[in-house]
């Protein structure tokens, strides 16, 4: 892929999930690019710095996000992981 279309890619992205703490984060991303949808994280490196990873405070957000022509297969993917009672515990 050429850099000008590496950049074009990227210029649009979604957020296609929003969880507390880059663990969970990064197995998300994990889980996205090993079905071939590139992701990237943005999140408040504050949180990081001093520790902060407390379910629910701002700090401890993290974002998953796609380029917008991938968001809908990603929502897809993430959606097979939320079993009822996983989806009752994540969003407890």
């Amino acid at each position: 892929m050429s850099p000008q279309e590496t950049q074009s890619e990227w210029a649009e992205l979604a957020v296609v999930a929003t969880v507390s703490g880059t663990l969970k984060a990064e197995i998300l991303r994990a889980k996205l690019e090993s079905a071939g949808i590139r992701a990237v994280l943005a999140y408040e490196s504050a949180g990081i710095v001093l520790g902060i990873t407390a379910d629910g405070l701002a700090l401890s957000q993290v974002q998953l996000l796609v380029a917008k022509k991938d968001q809908d297969l990603a929502r897809q993917i993430l959606a097979m992981d939320q079993t009822p009672e996983r989806a009752k515990h994540d969003s407890a």
